[in-house]
């Protein structure tokens, strides 16, 4: 896939994050009954709102869809799609059920199974971060949507906070933190946690406020695949807890393997 192809859905990808994010704030304001799933997660009207305005713009593309509120295709049929978009409409139900504004809608292009094009939207803020290696990372609000010459370039920081910032989910935990949090801090020396709940915490991380993130729970690739476009293209990764190899997107089993999601200049004091 080239770039100028990629990069032609920029535009539509955003306009889409915008619709979708009104809809899931209308929803947001009111007093919405959840319910919950088969697997039982909650899913409100603003997660199928928002799926239906996202997969209708996503369909202009011609590429096909991995989404968290769709039945998504058998793996016989997927496994054949070099192109695939992959997305959550609305990470982070538990939070939007609590009124934090801890919420994110993710959109991640992702070809020949690694993410090239990443997308995280906070409603609630009405910010977009979006980029991926051939892109760069770029920081924008909802009214500079349409204008280009507005957006924010981020770029890599050169060195981690001190002390550094470990940041960890809100609503889910394990012991498997706090062995990580010690080996950190036998690297780094004093360590200090933040706590946010679902994508936003790639904000952090982009915009420099973050150092890294390790997650020992479940997730599901459209979780996780537009933080990993942006987070590479400000040379940092996502990888897997124990092999240290980056994610993979649009497998057999949608399920994540736990990972690490480090900033570069984490990479770079580890690698001395």
């Amino acid at each position: 896939m080239v770039t100028s192809e990629i990069q032609s859905f920029i535009p539509v990808v955003l306009k889409a994050c915008v619709d979708a994010s009104k809809a899931i704030m209308g929803v947001y304001e009111t007093d919405f009954d959840p319910s919950l799933k088969n697997d039982g997660s909650p899913v409100t009207k603003a997660d199928l709102l928002s799926n239906a305005i996202i997969k209708s713009a996503l369909e202009q593309t011609g590429i096909p869809v991995i989404m968290e509120e769709i039945i998504n295709s058998p793996y016989e049929i997927r496994k054949n799609w070099e192109t695939v978009w992959v997305v959550d409409p609305l990470d982070g139900t538990k939070e939007f059920i609590k009124k934090n504004g801890e919420f994110a809608i993710c959109v991640a292009l992702v070809h020949q199974n690694q993410p090239v094009l990443g997308f995280i939207t906070a409603p609630a803020k009405e910010e977009i971060l979006f980029g991926g290696k051939e892109f760069g990372t770029s920081f924008l609000s909802f009214d500079q949507v349409e204008q280009q010459e507005h957006w924010k370039t981020i770029h890599p920081k050169t060195e981690t906070n001190t002390p550094l910032r470990i940041s960890g989910s809100r609503s889910h935990h394990s012991g498997n933190d706090l062995k990580f949090n010690e080996s950190m801090r036998q690297i780094f020396g004093e360590v200090e946690f933040t706590k946010m709940g679902s994508a936003l915490k790639f904000f952090d991380l982009a915009l420099g406020k973050a150092d890294v993130y390790p997650r020992f729970a479940p997730t599901m690739e459209w979780d996780i695949a537009a933080g990993q476009a942006i987070i590479e293209a400000l040379g940092g990764s996502v990888v897997h807890a124990e092999t240290d190899q980056p994610l993979r997107y649009n497998k057999e089993n949608l399920y994540n393997p736990y990972f690490i999601v480090k900033t570069k200049p984490v990479i770079e004091r580890l690698t001395k």
